[in-house]
């Protein structure tokens, strides 16, 4: 059996910060987040009640210190932190008891904030100014202090740090106003990403619908329609050659058709749940006509299934789910239940403030929301960024993952209320309480084979989370835990001898109880899926000649134009 120790070490529950909280947080703005609030004055209370424990603390604290000056200090910071790789940080003396103190204070004040009692939104609250201070004061980011800037001001001649000072410049100079994580020119869709062979074969005010070209003599009877996000762009599936879900599935002779969705503007405002779950019925209907099929198989992600999932259930009170064969989802949280502390933010005060803000726009600016999650993640998206764009002067490396995650989109504004409002009351995991087209929602009654997908480090999208809501359908499911996090759980080709993934069906009630039983894998999940499609695939046929048909015959080629709408 492949040793899973990978799936053992991460609790994503605890750490994550749900969609639905990164939707209120990115209507917001940073300074309703950071802004004072009653939660740091209840920790303060906290610890003022208990001047024992508090001075306890403190005096653990000023030992601790004694001995960083003294040189006989044990605290080190994590292996895994990259902000402290460079040896001066252990071999300095001086940058050693810098650094020792600084993580000596950290470790204070978390378990001053872990001995106060607090109301889960409350802790979250304070937890999170707290840890971006700690963040912020981190020796690191000192220009003075931290060895690899130094380095490379010797290096340059003085270069790097006018090159720093530019960096910083250009990025105040327009949201999101974090550092740069990617070059804005490593990559152009079409050329780069985006490649594999296709062509447009619908378009309406709301999205393209692409169909790609076939490379195998057969293929397979039911096609496959891929529903992507609808806060990103749809080419994480079809990202570059060698790790494109799309050129995959098609060298498998299954026959992949994929929305592209519109990015939204004001005049879009009024596109809700109830617009989205019906732009999805009318693809699977053009989708089986033009393959000349009797159904669907659907494979949606993250926004994006959970839209389609609730699209289902409205075809399913009409008597129509025979359209579609078998569902597969990613990374999809349809019960909130298990999507981590932050989750308890959430509530109808701030519901309402950031439904009423991205009303105002027309829209959630998706700069916003990749200025709050990058926030909410700060020694990752923050810090490391600031180091090495800042500090070092340097170029941050051209990634492809990074190059999608940065072209932003936009949510139009009755998407994002119905999407808020729906992480408040957790309505779509309970009966007959969620609503699409006019129709009551029950999960149960969707009887299909589901296959679904998780990250076990998914910090978006917990996979506890995503577990859950697996066992809300009906029908026979398979779960896949696989392992990264978010996105990268999903960009998975076969090759990477580090892949690995569990399997089952979701029939535990506890997760964790589920992960201990499951059958473990070696590589990529993506093998599996395949098979699993065409097993649900109707046979094979002759592959069409040309792509599109009468009623919908090509417009262009993929990626077609919506993907390039800035």
């Amino acid at each position: 059996m492949t040793n899973t120790t990978d799936f053992d070490q991460v609790d994503a529950a605890e750490v994550a910060v749900p969609l639905d909280h990164l939707l209120n947080e990115a209507a917001l703005g940073l300074a309703y987040r950071f802004r004072p609030r009653t939660a740091t004055f209840r920790f303060g209370l906290g610890l003022v009640k208990d001047p024992v424990n508090l001075a306890q603390r403190l005096g653990g604290l000023g030992t601790e210190m004694l001995r960083v000056v003294a040189g006989r200090s044990e605290v080190a910071p994590d292996p895994r932190d990259r902000r402290f790789a460079d040896p001066d940080w252990s071999e300095n003396p001086l940058l050693r008891r810098v650094l020792q103190s600084y993580l000596a204070a950290g470790k204070t004040a978390n378990d001053l904030l872990a001995d106060v009692e607090l109301s889960y939104e409350d802790h979250e609250r304070a937890d999170f100014l707290l840890r971006n201070v700690v963040e912020a004061l981190a020796p690191s980011n000192n220009p003075v202090l931290n060895p690899t800037a130094r380095k490379r001001l010797v290096e340059t001649k003085g270069r790097s740090a006018v090159t720093g000072v530019s960096n910083l410049a250009s990025d105040l100079r327009s949201a999101p106003r974090i550092p740069t994580m990617v070059p804005k020119d490593s990559f152009s869709v079409g050329t780069d990403l985006a490649v594999t062979p296709g062509e447009v074969v619908f378009r309406n005010e709301m999205f393209e619908l692409l169909q790609y070209r076939p490379t195998t003599d057969t293929v397979v009877r039911t096609p496959v329609l891929v529903v992507p996000p609808v806060i990103n762009k749809y080419y994480a599936v079809d990202l570059a050659p060698g790790k494109s879900l799309i050129e995959y599935l098609v060298a498998q002779g299954l026959q992949p058709f994929v929305i592209s969705w519109r990015n939204p503007t004001a005049e879009h405002r009024d596109w809700g749940m109830d617009a989205y779950g019906g732009a999805i019925i009318d693809a699977i209907a053009i989708t089986r006509k033009i393959a000349r099929a009797a159904q669907v198989n659907l494979y949606a992600i993250c926004s994006g299934g959970i839209i389609a999932t609730l699209a289902l259930s409205h075809l399913q009170r009409l008597d129509e789910l025979h359209q579609v064969g078998a569902l597969a989802l990613a990374v999809t949280v349809l019960d909130q239940h298990h999507a981590g502390l932050a989750s308890a933010a959430l509530n109808e005060k701030t519901a309402e403030l950031a439904i009423a803000v991205s009303a105002s726009r027309g829209y959630l600016d998706g700069r916003n929301l990749a200025e709050a999650f990058a926030w909410l993640r700060p020694t990752d998206l923050i810090w490391s960024y600031w180091i090495n764009n800042y500090l070092a002067g340097q170029q941050p490396p051209k990634f492809d993952v990074l190059f999608w995650n940065a072209d932003t989109t936009r949510m139009a504004a009755a998407l994002h209320r119905d999407f808020v409002l729906n992480g408040v009351s957790n309505a779509a995991a309970h009966r007959d309480e969620a609503t699409m087209l006019g129709t009551p929602v029950d999960l149960s009654l969707l009887d299909l084979d589901s296959y679904v997908v998780a990250g076990v480090a998914d910090h978006i999208c917990p996979w506890q989370a995503v577990y859950s809501s697996a066992r809300l359908l009906g029908g026979k499911g398979e779960f896949v835990l696989s392992t990264s996090g978010h996105i990268a759980s999903l960009i998975n080709p076969p090759g990477n001898p580090k892949a690995r993934y569990l399997h089952g069906p979701p029939t535990e009630a506890d997760p964790d109880a589920w992960r201990d039983e499951a059958a473990a894998a070696a590589g990529s999940w993506w093998p599996d899926f395949a098979r699993w499609l065409t097993d649900r695939g109707n046979g094979t046929k002759k592959a069409p000649r040309s792509l599109g048909n009468k009623a919908f015959p090509p417009l262009g080629d993929a990626p077609g134009l919506y993907v390039r709408e800035p």
